[in-house]
């Protein structure tokens, strides 16, 4: 019988090895997994297992990567209804501010409520930072500190805690004086009692506006208490001064 491997010229054909012995290596190697390795089981039910596995396992991890994802989407979707519920409510103060039906004698007495109290809080940030007094010279430059200078926002938060202020008042007593401040002028205490007895049944019953009705109540009831008067006082500082200049 004449073999299949050539030896012409010292050479040997390795593709002949290959083919003739390939197949005996393979059932070989099968066998001895099967009964050494894996004796008594199906190999190819373990291999096609641990295929199983595998791909269970990748699943797994696209699973957890979808979850990190939606978690992510979730919040964005939440902090960006957040944001739109705000812009509403700014543009609903807005509308409100615009649409008062006041006189104006009593716009020029709510409006000096109101700066009365933004000078007053723009005043006691600055007497609990006096390091800071030539890098916050105005409210607006308090609002915009607060939020990227931490101890600027906490005492921020003390003074507002202290008067029984929140943020959304802060926003309706900012967005009336931007709204009037160019054309209101301030009355003394002495004047607004002459012309009206009850400011606070005047707002209640003209302000429909939630958010713009308790800013301006509370801003009365600041200075009824008397803590911006005396507060002012203690500065040696007439309104005159303070009051910043917002007409032509």
């Amino acid at each position: 019988m004449k073999s299949k491997v050539s030896r012409g010229h010292g050479k040997w054909e390795p593709v002949h090895i290959l083919t003739k012995y390939l197949p005996k290596f393979d059932r070989y190697f099968y066998n001895l997994l099967e009964s050494q390795v894996y004796p008594g089981l199906n190999l190819p039910l373990i291999l096609q297992s641990c295929r199983v596995d595998n791909k269970l396992q990748a699943l797994e991890i696209q699973f957890k990567e979808l979850d990190i994802t939606k978690d992510k989407l979730a919040q964005q979707f939440e902090q960006h209804s957040k944001t739109l519920a705000s812009q509403a409510a700014q543009d609903e103060i807005w509308t409100a501010v615009l649409a008062l039906g006041f006189t104006s004698m009593e716009l020029n007495i709510l409006y000096s409520y109101v700066i009365e109290v933004l000078i007053c809080l723009h005043i006691q940030v600055l007497q609990k930072l006096p390091e800071m007094v030539r890098n916050l010279p105005t409210l607006a430059s308090v609002l915009r500190r607060k939020v990227k200078n931490k101890h600027v926002k906490i005492v921020w938060e003390s003074v507002l805690e202290e008067y029984g202020l929140q943020e959304r008042d802060v926003t309706a007593l900012c967005t009336f004086f931007i709204a009037h401040g160019n054309k209101a002028e301030h009355y003394a205490a002495n004047v607004r009692q002459m012309y009206i007895k009850d400011v606070t049944f005047m707002i209640t019953n003209m302000v429909k506006n939630k958010a713009l009705q308790d800013g301006l109540l509370r801003a009365v009831q600041v200075i009824e208490k008397g803590k911006v008067v005396r507060t002012i006082e203690n500065q040696r500082a007439s309104l005159k001064e303070l009051i910043p200049s917002t007409k032509n």
